[in-house]
């Protein structure tokens, strides 16, 4: 690359801590953290409950317990994604 051409990817060379991206990231998708914070709480619960789950097969508790991070995750995901068309179609004017 010659030192006259500007290059294309100079926003994303400005901000070279992860931490930033991270942050960054979190803003444009505010509903992926949620959605990974419910997964992880989710999975923390199935862990506590493992220890006290009766006479329920391990099977069985593994099971509700994917569906169930699974169905966090996937209604996380689908909240932002109306939240993002709503944000998109309301927030620009008509032409």
């Amino acid at each position: 690359m010659s030192p006259s051409q500007e290059s294309v990817f100079s926003e994303y060379e400005a901000e070279t801590s992860q931490t930033s991206k991270l942050i960054r990231k979190f803003k444009e998708t505010p509903f992926v953290p949620i959605g990974m914070a419910g997964f992880a709480a989710v999975v923390g619960y199935g862990l506590y409950k493992l220890k006290h789950r009766g006479d329920m097969k391990m099977s069985l508790h593994l099971i509700h317990m994917r569906v169930a991070a699974q169905g966090f995750a996937v209604g996380a995901l689908t909240c932002g994604v109306l939240y993002s068309m709503f944000r998109d179609y309301t927030g620009k004017p008509k032409e």
